[in-house]
C-alpha cells in the first residue's frame, strides 16, 4: 500500500540515522502511523532528541524538517511510479531473504525492474575497473556459464570487470542485476546506460539503498559491497589489486559466512595482487562454474563442456579456442598447492604452512602427492 510506502520512503529520507536504526522506527511507525499527518504528528511529538534515546546514542546535529522528508519522500515514490519501479523495507516479504540475514540489511531497497527470485543461487561477480583482456574474457565466460545453469549474477555495474559480467549474464539465460552506488535514477558510469536498459528490459532489475537524487561518491560504493555480498551465496572475485574495492566485497562476503572464490585463469597477472594474496589465505581458485558447483555438492545441470571456458563468444572478449580457453576445468583432487606469497604475515605463513605440510605428508603416504625439497609436485592419482 502506498501508505506504508510512504512511511518507508519517509524514513529512508532520514539522513543521521544507521540502517539498524531505521528498522527500528520503520518497524514501530509501520505499526501505529499509517496516515501522512499521523506520521507527522508524531515526529512533532517525537522531536530530535526522542529520536536519539530511540536511537540509544547521540546523533549528528542537523536541521529538524520532517515536512521537508515527506515532500522527498512523496517524489521519491512518484519517480518510482512512472519508470515502474518500486521500494521495498526490510519488513516486506519481497525483501531478499539472504540480505535479512546480514549483520547490516539495509532499511530498504529502491528497485526498477525485478528482485532476485530467490529459487536459484546467486553470484556475485566482481573485480577492477582497469582490468586485462584475460580478466574480461574471463568474467564474461564464467557469468555466461553460470547464468546458462540458471544462477543469477549480481555485480555492480562498474567498468571493468563488472560490465563483462553484466554482458556474460546478458548472453545466458538468465539477465542478472545490478547494485548500484547512488540512486537508481543515474548510472555511473554513464557509458553503461544502455547496457542498465538491456538488464531491465530482458528481466532483471538495478537494485539501492539510496533515494533517487544521491550521486555517487567514495563512500557510497563501499557501502554497495555490502550488499553485493548480502545477496549472494558466493562471491567471485576475477581480478583485484591490493587497494580494489572487490576485497572490501569479498571481506564481507567472509564476514557473514559466504563463499569466496578467485579466478584461476587471472592468478598470476598484473592486475592480480589482491587475489593471488587471497588465494595463498586459501580461497578457492575456479577454472569453470562446474568447479563452482562441485564445490557446492551440486549436480551439473546440461552437459559440463558447456560449462567450460572455451565457450567463449568469438568477437566479445577473445576468439574461442584462445590460450584463455584453451585451459581445462581441474579436479580439485589434483589442483596445486601453491606457496604462500612472501608478503603473507610470518605467523599466518607458519601456521599455514605447517597445516599444509601435514596435510601433504598424510597425501605422500597415500601416493597422491611427492614432496621434492621445498616444492611440491602433483602426481596423477592411481586407479
Amino acid at each position: 500500500m502506498r501508505s506504508n510506502a510512504l512511511a518507508a520512503a519517509f524514513v529512508s529520507r532520514l539522513p543521521f540515522l544507521s540502517a539498524r536504526e531505521k528498522i527500528r522506527l520503520s518497524i514501530h511507525l509501520l505499526d501505529n502511523f499509517i496516515t501522512e499527518e499521523k506520521l507527522l504528528s508524531h515526529f512533532a511529538r517525537l522531536g530530535f532528541y526522542g529520536l536519539e534515546k530511540m536511537a540509544g546514542r547521540r546523533l549528528a546535529r542537523t536541521s529538524w524538517e520532517p515536512r521537508l522528508w515527506m515532500d522527498a519522500a512523496k517524489r521519491d515514490l512518484d519517480f518510482l511510479c512512472s519508470v515502474g519501479g518500486r521500494l521495498v523495507s526490510w519488513n516486506e516479504p519481497e525483501y531478499p531473504a539472504l540480505l535479512r540475514e546480514t549483520s547490516r540489511p539495509p532499511f530498504a531497497l529502491y528497485v526498477r525492474g525485478r528482485l532476485p527470485a530467490g529459487h536459484g543461487p546467486c553470484l556475485a561477480i566482481v573485480g577492477t575497473r582497469y582490468p586485462t583482456g584475460r580478466g574480461m574474457e574471463c568474467a564474461f565466460a564464467l557469468a555466461r556459464a553460470a547464468s546458462e545453469s540458471h544462477a543469477e549474477i549480481i555485480s555492480g555495474l562498474a567498468r571493468g570487470i563488472d560490465t563483462a559480467a553484466h554482458k556474460g549474464s546478458l548472453a545466458g539465460y538468465s539477465p542478472g542485476f545490478a547494485v548500484l552506488g547512488c540512486g537508481i535514477d543515474r548510472i555511473h558510469p554513464p557509458s553503461n546506460k544502455v547496457l542498465a536498459r538491456e538488464i531491465i528490459e530482458k528481466g532483471g532489475g538495478l537494485l539501492s539503498e539510496y533515494p533517487p537524487g544521491v550521486n555517487p561518491s567514495r563512500w557510497t560504493f563501499p557501502e554497495r559491497n555490502r550488499i553485493l555480498a548480502g545477496l549472494c551465496r558466493a562471491t567471485l572475485v576475477i581480478e583485484a589489486p591490493g587497494s580494489s574495492g572487490a576485497l572490501i566485497t569479498a571481506s564481507f562476503a567472509l564476514e557473514e559466512g559466504r563463499d569466496v572464490y578467485v579466478a584461476g585463469h587471472c592468478l598470476g597477472g598484473p592486475r592480480s595482487a589482491g587475489t593471488d594474496a587471497m588465494h595463498a589465505d586459501g580461497a578457492m581458485p575456479i577454472y569453470s562454474f562446474a568447479d563452482i558447483l562441485e564445490d557446492w555438492n551440486c549436480a551439473c545441470p546440461g552437459d559440463r563442456d558447456k560449462l567450460l571456458l572455451k565457450e567463449t563468444a568469438p568477437g566479445l572478449y577473445g576468439k574461442a579456442g584462445s590460450s584463455l580457453c584453451a585451459v581445462p576445468a581441474v579436479s580439485k583432487r589434483t589442483r596445486t598447492r601453491k606457496r604462500l606469497l612472501p608478503n603473507s604475515k610470518p605467523k599466518r605463513r607458519a601456521q599455514k604452512t605447517a597445516v599444509s605440510s601435514a596435510l601433504l605428508c598424510k597425501d605422500e603416504e597415500k601416493g597422491k602427492h611427492s614432496l621434492s625439497g621445498t616444492r611440491f609436485s602433483v602426481v596423477p592419482l592411481k586407479e
